[in-house]
């Protein structure tokens, strides 16, 4: 359907915009840079008009199938149901970097260096979006299974992060507010890999009809009893 298409179009946009976005705000706290977080709050706008203007379409969409008739097939309920998902999570995506870019503006310390991990998580952090918003414009299954094992490096990488930095406030490197706006920083990027997560989850399902879930530890496969294709 053309406006399916449309709508899956805009949102690759959005993608797109959403990591800029982390890219700024991010560059923003390693320059201590309170305007170019500024911009980043600002932008956070946009992001929001289109998820709500992406929202409609798509209830717009339903509406106009179901008066039509059944004309929506399996696949593109799919379609539309991941272009729902992918919008919501692209937005809140978009928060955790305004929330970022709002702690660069009121950060305490301008001067202490980060633990140097910081810049290896929020790159990758970068690279997984950049992995996810390709995954979905290619609804490309093994690139969405690629996003969903990169979690857990975030993850470890948070850990690290905050140990260091309870190391360096215990001997007085680094000031306990410093090391809440890290934490806040730290938290709000394993955030965004998690929204990068349910993205892949839902670009699976798309793709294939599977039903991914993580249990136990792993990432399990929950087929549908219906071919991906009907």
């Amino acid at each position: 359907m053309d406006l399916l298409a449309k709508l899956r179009d805009r949102l690759v946009e959005q993608g797109q915009v959403v990591r800029e976005m982390a890219e700024a705000a991010f560059e923003s706290v390693y320059a201590r840079d309170a305007e170019r977080a500024s911009a980043v709050v600002t932008r956070d706008d946009d992001v929001d008009k289109v998820d709500i203007e992406v929202e409609q379409q798509a209830v717009e969409l339903m509406v106009q199938a179901t008066c039509d008739g059944p004309s929506l097939s399996a696949a593109d309920v799919r379609q539309l149901l991941t272009v729902v998902k992918v919008n919501n999570e692209l937005e809140r995506i978009a928060d955790a970097c305004s929330t970022i870019a709002e702690q660069v503006v009121n950060l305490s310390d301008r001067q202490t260096p980060l633990p140097k991990t910081t810049r290896v998580m929020t790159n990758s952090v970068i690279g997984i979006i950049g992995d996810t918003v390709k995954a979905f414009r290619d609804r490309d299954s093994a690139l969405a299974r690629v996003v969903l094992l990169s979690e857990d490096a975030v993850v470890n990488f948070n850990k690290l992060i905050l140990r260091d930095a309870e190391e360096r406030v215990a001997d007085g490197r680094m000031s306990v507010d410093l090391a809440f706006d890290l934490h806040t920083i730290a938290s709000q990027s394993v955030l965004m890999a998690d929204h990068c997560t349910n993205i892949a989850e839902q670009v699976i399902y798309e793709a294939t009809g599977a039903i991914v879930r993580h249990t136990g530890g792993a990432w399990v496969d929950l087929p549908l009893n219906r071919p991906a294709d009907t």
